[in-house]
């Protein structure tokens, strides 16, 4: 076969893959999306480990390239020659040299030890995170191991709403082959479980405070009522001419005449 022929399969030609486009931010999840896109047409061994030689298959992944590439970056890598020399000088751009991956990757795991679940956050949330983190810490070229994520799961945890959980899951399950996901769905179910019983007392709570605050309002209706009919007993026992009995008023008036 031809150095200058490309064989495609039906299937790789049938498909249309829609190339997401570079940005500042998004190199971790670019890079997979276009390792996939590269699978799919049969072109990733132009770049690893980059011995193919398929003039087609070059073309080819350059123009994907140029394709999920702001036109700021295709001026900084377009002139290289060879996809491969293309995907290592974009690499650079976002990721640096190797001595400076070293220096993210160690500050990312500094940060990943450091991570905590906040107490308004979810499980889903928590776990979102140290996926971030494993992803991120991939793309440098280290693989945060699969127990790594488990145990850092686990001590970010709230210990007032978890522990009896996370005390639980270390007893029965063996963490070094136990899968994140496994963890976190444990997790999830604990989390939804332990709402629903907040959701109880919280119902209950309500419920005693509308009853004693409807007690409150019925004994004070029957203070007031009390209160109006011992003001109008006091009203009967008065005398004529605004209330006042006999011997009362001035008493000049009621002296008889010498």
């Amino acid at each position: 076969m031809s150095d200058n022929t490309l064989p495609l399969t039906k299937e790789s030609n049938s498909v249309s893959l829609q190339c997401p486009m570079l940005n500042k931010t998004n190199y971790t999840v670019w890079s997979m999306c276009m390792k996939d896109i590269f699978n799919v047409h049969g072109v990733w061994d132009m770049i690893d480990p980059g011995t193919s030689t398929y003039v087609k298959k070059n073309n080819m992944e350059i123009a994907l390239l140029f394709q999920s590439l702001p036109e700021g970056q295709i001026k900084q890598v377009g002139n290289n020659e060879t996809a491969k020399e293309m995907w290592d000088a974009i690499k650079s751009c976002h990721l640096g040299t190797d001595r400076g991956r070293e220096t993210r990757l160690q500050t990312l795991m500094s940060d990943l030890e450091n991570l905590k679940m906040k107490e308004t956050s979810t499980i889903d949330e928590f776990a979102s995170e140290i996926s971030g983190f494993a992803s991120k810490a991939a793309a440098p070229g280290s693989v945060i191991e699969e127990t790594n994520p488990v145990k850092k799961f686990l001590n970010g945890l709230p210990r007032a709403r978890f522990i009896h959980m996370v005390a639980s899951i270390e007893q029965v399950v063996d963490l070094k082959t136990i899968g994140f996901d496994d963890v976190v769905g444990r997790l999830k179910a604990y989390e939804e479980r332990i709402k629903d019983e907040d959701g109880k007392v919280e119902n209950q709570s309500k419920l005693m405070f509308t009853k004693a605050e409807s007690s409150k309002s019925r004994s004070y209706d029957q203070f007031k009522g009390r209160s109006r009919e011992s003001q109008a007993t006091r009203g009967r026992g008065r005398g004529p001419g605004g209330g006042q009995g006999r011997g009362s008023g001035n008493p000049s008036q009621n002296r008889p005449n010498d």
